[in-house]
């Protein structure tokens, strides 16, 4: 059987891809700061045209930026919700492993109190 994805998880997933790529991620950064035309964007890397407004169109699809018309200019700007609600998700991963890893420390802890005071802990056979 063929496991479904949550509409919620392949938004995320778009997410991710469309971040896998450092020129995607840095016209994010480039349009965090301030709306771009796709002209300025375009004339910041060795690519074309084309290629950087494929790479704008990911984006617009992931919902990371949004892409507007003002007279013959294509502007981009950067959507933070999107961003805000990506980083939300990465700290609640970060809570997760955070929380393993104070458990983990708090076992090795006690083992070695229970070592220091000659106390060992029962250790299993194999038959």
């Amino acid at each position: 059987m063929v496991e479904r994805i949550a509409p919620a998880d392949a938004d995320i997933d778009r997410v991710f891809h469309a971040l896998a790529d450092a020129t995607r991620r840095d016209i994010v950064r480039r349009t965090l700061v301030a709306e771009q035309s796709v002209s300025a964007l375009a004339a910041g890397y060795a690519m074309s045209f084309a290629a950087v407004s494929k790479h704008i169109g990911v984006l617009v699809e992931a919902g990371l930026v949004r892409k507007r018309a003002e007279g013959r200019e294509r502007l981009v700007t950067a959507e933070p919700e999107t961003i805000a609600r990506v980083q939300r998700l990465l700290r609640s991963y970060e809570d997760l492993w955070r929380g393993r890893i104070d458990r983990l420390d708090a076992l090795f802890a006690e083992d070695a109190d229970a070592a220091a005071s000659g106390i060992h802990p029962p250790t299993t056979t194999e038959n």
